[in-house]
């Protein structure tokens, strides 16, 4: 599944199986959006698209209907976003976990030195795979 976390000025994309494993994570400005959707579709060839509900949604459902790979649209459905850059930022430090200092520090207050867009876009794989199961 190809998921995607919509931003104004940054996209999280993420290709995921549903056995959860992580196959292509990436951060891409809208300049460079099209390309990596399209990289994306063309290599993984995803079953479904999964779209954060919140900030973008509409934008990037216009966007890839007008410009993305033939028969994308028929396979875009919406998770709802809440929580997830909280989420993202857990998920980001269980991978990279801090180092020194860092590590001092309570979970809530480290900053990963990297945008977590991309482990956004995971987190939504995970709810839609999860929405499936239940």
């Amino acid at each position: 599944m190809l998921a995607i976390d919509p931003g104004r000025y940054k996209t999280g994309l993420a290709v995921v199986t549903s056995g959860g494993k992580v196959l292509f994570r990436r951060v891409v400005t809208r300049e460079e959006l099209l390309e990596a959707v399209e990289t994306a579709w063309y290599q993984y060839a995803p079953v479904a698209v999964v779209v954060g509900d919140r900030t973008g949604a509409k934008e990037l459902l216009d966007f890839l209907e007008e410009h993305g790979p033939p028969g994308i649209r028929g396979h875009i459905q919406f998770v709802h976003e809440d929580g997830t850059s909280l989420a993202a930022r857990a998920l980001y430090w269980k991978e990279n976990p801090p180092r020194g200092w860092r590590r001092l520090l309570p979970e809530g207050l480290r900053q990963p030195p990297v945008p977590v867009d991309d482990f956004a876009a995971v987190i939504l794989a995970y709810r839609y795979f999860s929405r499936m199961v239940t």
